[in-house]
């Protein structure tokens, strides 16, 4: 393997990527892997699905890449037929559902919504708000049917983001009219907005509001108060998905699932 590279397009505002620590530990993960293996990994950051698309088609044609990683993907994506006309190996990261086969590594995103919603329901909260990614990701549908699935014993709202400080800032004070007691958010960089709109309307974390964020990054040890949050060991997510790349490049297990490490809860001073 050695000289080869493996391509990595994150459609996402350059701002927002260069805030979140969740794809600096992923990378890092990946190159714990591929580094040794004399494999580099390029990493595009693109404004758009067409502009990834775009990417996939470029690398090919110019031969840059051996093999991709695919994240954020959405129900039935066009990236997962592109990368097979084009002959490309490739890694889906995250639900099976969403990869025609292909080999991913799955994280179990439904399963974990509603592990949050057991934790915060055991202290006591029934009315919760969500502040999602956007919509049209399998994962954030995912973690939204999780949340849903406890029924009428827990009301859930529900508000779409963009993963940035300023939309959980915004959407924070949205779901404030509902008076939730408890609101999640689907990564830190969301919920340290969110903390910032809870001070702003006079209230208290955890006093008044517990908030729990998704990832569990050192800004959320860092925070005043500390975050609770759902926990992954990010960079052992991404050292499992260079194995991955590298089985598939060498047509190893073509439709293998590797399983990522469970997450779980870890609980710190933003929760009752």
């Amino acid at each position: 393997m050695s000289g080869r590279r493996v391509g990595l397009v994150l459609a996402r505002a350059s701002q927002v990527l260069g805030e979140e620590s969740y794809y600096h530990e992923f990378i890092e993960g990946l190159e714990r892997v591929l580094t040794p293996a004399g494999t580099s990994v390029l990493v595009n950051v693109v404004n758009s699905p067409a502009a990834e698309i775009a990417t996939y088609r470029r690398w090919s044609a110019q031969r840059m890449v051996h093999g991709v990683i695919m994240v954020d993907l959405r129900p039935g994506d066009d990236r997962v037929r592109l990368v097979r006309e084009l002959g490309l190996p490739a890694v889906v990261m995250g639900d099976p559902s969403t990869a025609d086969g292909l080999p991913t590594v799955w994280t179990d995103d439904h399963g974990f919504a509603r592990e949050v919603v057991g934790f915060l329901a055991g202290r006591g909260h029934a009315v919760l708000g969500h502040v999602s990614g956007p919509s049209t990701l399998t994962h954030t549908q995912l973690r939204r049917a999780g949340f849903s699935s406890f029924g009428s014993d827990i009301t859930v709202i529900g508000v779409e983001g963009d993963y940035s400080v300023a939309c959980g800032r915004a959407l924070t004070a949205q779901l404030l009219a509902s008076r939730p007691t408890a609101i999640v958010y689907d990564n830190d960089l969301m919920a340290l907005g969110g903390l910032e709109a809870i001070r702003a309307h006079g209230l208290r974390v955890p006093e008044d509001v517990s908030v729990v964020a998704w990832d569990d990054s050192a800004q959320c040890q860092l925070a005043v108060p500390a975050l609770s949050a759902m926990s992954h060991d990010v960079c052992q997510v991404g050292e499992i998905a260079a194995y991955a790349v590298l089985d598939a490049m060498r047509g190893v297990a073509p439709a293998a699932v590797y399983e990522a490490p469970k997450a779980h809860i870890v609980e710190r001073e933003s929760t009752r």
